[in-house]
């Protein structure tokens, strides 16, 4: 939108934020080359809000899914271990 907001951030974050910044305004463009009757620019920032939000969710739902296969491999090397050491007793 062209609107400088001042952030205190430290330093070693700023490219982080600049990076996210550079990502907002790079949507905000392609939402806006859709010129969608009726839509004014509070609009086109909610869209965008909601976009960044569904990555967000997409993301914490495939670590989930990641957590379920941890807990899988944890849980055979559990068995493995057992089966080993049982072996050793023999």
């Amino acid at each position: 939108m062209g609107k400088p907001y001042a952030f205190n951030i430290d330093s070693e974050k700023e490219e982080m934020y600049r990076l996210a910044e550079r990502e907002v305004n790079d949507n905000l463009v392609k939402i806006r080359q859709e010129k969608i009757q009726g839509w004014d620019d509070t609009d086109y920032l909610g869209m965008t809000a909601l976009r960044f939000a569904i990555e967000n969710v997409a993301m914490r739902q495939s670590r989930e899914v990641g957590s379920d296969d941890l807990k899988a491999l944890e849980a055979l090397g559990r068995r493995i271990d057992e089966y080993l050491n049982t072996l050793g007793r023999e």
